[in-house]
């Protein structure tokens, strides 16, 4: 349902300042084309305008909330003739009243009827089609607005799920870790429920952001290789290096846990050796530019791997929040993996 233009405050002001023109007008042409006095032509003109505004108030109020769809036209134009018809009538019977002994104006009123008539029922049904088109107009953006709102909750709501869908299956791992710890080397265990519980705090804060700064990214992941370098202890080692104003650029928040996640799977599971994970940050173009890199052993697996559901939950990430499916690349050269991230920034 569309909402009457009668309501809107500016329509109003336009309503009556068009009908003292007509008024006037009217008047005028009355007064100085047709030769009557100043107070036939006036009253005429006044009862009239009032008349055709009345009618036309009430047909673009009903129109508000009832327009027909079978039949259209045909309605319109029959409701317009018989206001018409009714304005008609109203105007001959209050003007008889008043200047029924007229030797000049009664007749000629009279005779004016069918003119009338047919004016009023033109600029009725022009008022109709214009209120049926202005009010089809502001239905399809209130259309549009509910679908933009159902799909950006759509989106919402499986941008939430992307982010949480990761995060199990790193906490049964941390678990696992931790139980194995206690008995060998409980002090470390202790370490790592302490360093999970600041994780998984962190995790908590950022559940209604959409956005947060890399410098608390790269806060939030430091959390995280924190853990995972207790569980790895000499094996994993970490490299990050962010260029001089990165720090407050902003980016989705976890973000970049899943891919580290991916590189240290990649690059650690099925080999017994160390490996240096690097995390590099850049500008250009106006977006944040990221990095991934990790070594692998080509012997033991397929570098393909590293595009599973933890790079895929990224990329369809990105493309919710974008629109586009170039954001995240990888790229393999000799025994290194790379993942590329490109995030635009908010205007």
């Amino acid at each position: 349902m569309a909402t009457p233009l009668s309501s809107a405050k500016s329509f109003r002001f336009a309503f009556t300042t068009t009908w003292m023109a007509s008024v006037m007008i009217q008047t005028a042409i009355l007064y100085y084309w047709f030769g009557f006095d100043l107070h036939p032509s006036f009253t005429d003109a006044s009862i009239q305008c009032t008349l055709i505004a009345a009618a036309t108030m009430l047909i673009s109020h009903n129109l508000a909330y009832y327009r027909p769809t079978k039949g259209r036209y045909f309605f319109i134009l029959t409701l317009n003739a018989t206001l018409a018809v009714a304005c008609i009538y109203a105007c001959y019977w209050l003007l008889g009243l008043l200047f029924r002994d007229s030797a000049t104006y009664f007749p000629w009123l009279q005779a004016s009827l069918p003119v009338r008539f047919i004016i009023i029922w033109i600029f009725l049904s022009a008022i109709s089609m214009l209120s049926i088109f202005w009010y089809e107009m502001e239905d399809q953006k209130e259309t549009i607005a509910r679908k933009e709102n159902a799909e950006k909750l759509a989106r919402e709501a499986e941008l939430f799920k992307l982010r949480h869908q990761l995060q199990p299956h790193f906490l049964f791992n941390s678990l696992n870790s931790i139980n194995a710890l206690i008995s060998l080397r409980p002090e470390e265990a202790r370490q790592m429920v302490q360093k999970l519980s600041d994780f998984l705090r962190g995790t908590l804060k950022k559940e209604d952001q959409s956005w947060t700064t890399l410098k608390e990214e790269i806060q939030y992941l430091q959390w995280y290789l924190d853990i995972e370098k207790v569980r790895f202890r000499h094996r994993l080692s970490t490299e990050i290096i962010v260029s001089e104003g990165c720090d407050s650029l902003q980016i989705p928040p976890m973000l970049l846990q899943p891919v580290v996640e991916n590189a240290i799977k990649f690059g650690l599971y099925d080999t017994i050796g160390e490996i240096t994970i690097r995390i590099k940050a850049w500008t250009a173009d106006d977006m944040l530019l990221i990095s991934v890199e990790n070594p692998f052993d080509p012997e033991l697996q397929n570098s393909t791997k590293g595009t599973g559901f933890g790079l895929s939950s990224i990329q369809r990430r990105l493309f919710l929040l974008f629109g586009r499916s170039d954001l995240l690349t990888t790229d393999t050269q000799n025994t290194i993996f790379t993942t590329y991230i490109k995030v635009p920034q908010p205007k």
